[in-house]
């Protein structure tokens, strides 16, 4: 009765999943070439100890925010080996959204037998600094997704971790590179933050195009697979519909998902017909971001959604009158006032709109402006819609 797992670890195809895995850092970029030269660029003089530096990298999911970090921090800490002793530590703040979060998770990268309570933020921050000149390290910190930690909680960690070399005789004890899929991050920051991380140190990706994308998806299949099971009309097909969205994530999805499709049929290679292009994963937004909303927030959503298709903005209130007219469509009761004004705000801290307080044109009272600059309204309403037929 267990014939089914014998195919587990058959191999007919794939040899390793490790190159499928989002956490895997392939030994050379393809398409960031020139993105990597500006980073470095960014980083001169980095090999003097007194030197540290500041990047910020934006642009949409997928188009190489995290790797390109990464593998410019891996290669950076084995030029410099005997030179400068750097550590590199990568904090997703979608995970670890406060900033008692991010500072303890540095201070156990840095030092596991750091206790897990009990310690102020100042206090944590003199220990990781303590720790960097007391074992001569240089550290390299990656935020990822930092928007959702200033949405959450603020800017304050950021600017406390840009000053965190003064009164130390000058020595450069981190270089921080913040990674976000919000193009508008720098407004989120004060003047102080903006002239510390320099307007000029900030990198904006680009949807990778089509010759890309089949050349990542040609690296994975090389590394991954046994030699002449993907094909060359493979790889372009899975170019030519991930180069709709230009996101490398899906053409990854779309490669894996083909592999698995033949393998399940028995095939020692991938055929046309196994590449199928996920409905799921035609905008910036993560599916999972939706999946993960309550039934009202998702409400409120739609109706935002189905105004911003037509216009560029919309006030509060009148996605209150839409998020009603949405319940009466789907039968549900709507919430109240209080109630709908904190889904709104649930909304903008997921990064699935953004709010602005204004002058009412109604009055002389306050009221959000709301626009949406990480997806697109027609792309995410029907998206919504299909979550919602499943209830």
């Amino acid at each position: 009765m267990t014939d089914y797992l014998d195919r587990i670890g058959a191999g007919k195809i794939l040899l390793s999943k490790e190159p499928f895995s989002f956490d895997w850092t392939p030994p050379s970029l393809v398409g960031r070439e020139k993105e990597l030269m500006e980073i470095a660029s960014i980083f001169i003089g980095i090999d003097n100890p007194n030197v540290s530096a500041r990047v910020t990298i934006m642009g949409p999911v997928g188009s190489g925010k995290t790797v390109l970090a990464k593998r410019f921090s891996d290669d950076l800490i084995k030029k410099l080996e005997g030179r400068r002793k750097i550590v590199s530590i990568h904090i997703n703040c979608r995970n670890y959204s406060r900033t008692s979060q991010v500072l303890h998770q540095i201070a156990m990268k840095l030092d596991p037998r750091h206790p897990e309570r009990g310690f102020s933020a100042g206090e944590i921050i003199h220990t990781i600094r303590r720790n960097l000149n007391s074992h001569n390290i240089h550290l390299i910190l990656i935020l990822d997704e930092v928007d959702v930690l200033i949405r959450k909680d603020s800017s304050d960690l950021i600017y406390r971790l840009l000053r965190i070399d003064e009164g130390q005789n000058d020595k450069g004890y981190l270089s921080l590179i913040l990674i976000s899929q919000e193009l508008s991050l720098m407004n989120r920051f004060e003047a102080a933050i903006i002239s510390r991380l320099g307007m000029s140190n900030v990198l904006k990706l680009e949807p990778y195009d089509e010759n890309q994308l089949i050349g990542i998806a040609k690296q994975r299949a090389l590394l991954a697979c046994k030699s002449g099971s993907v094909n060359e009309d493979i790889l372009s097909k899975i170019g030519r519909y991930s180069a709709v969205s230009g996101d490398a994530r899906m053409c990854i999805e779309l490669l894996e998902g083909g592999i698995r499709r033949a393998e399940m049929n028995g095939m020692d290679e991938v055929r046309i017909e196994d590449i199928e292009p996920s409905q799921f994963r035609e905008s910036s937004v993560e599916p999972s971001q939706i999946d993960g909303l309550l039934e009202h927030q998702k409400l409120v959503l739609l109706g935002i959604c189905r105004r911003l298709k037509k216009k560029d903005n919309l006030f509060s209130g009148d996605a209150k009158k839409l998020y009603i007219l949405v319940c009466e469509e789907y039968g549900v009761k709507a919430k109240g006032h209080t109630t709908f004004l904190k889904y709104l705000k649930s909304l903008e801290i997921e990064g699935l709109i953004d709010t602005e307080t204004v002058n009412s044109n109604t009055g002389r009272g306050r009221t959000q402006n709301i626009t949406m600059s990480n997806s697109s309204p027609a792309e995410l309403e029907n998206r919504i819609e299909k979550v919602l037929s499943r209830y």
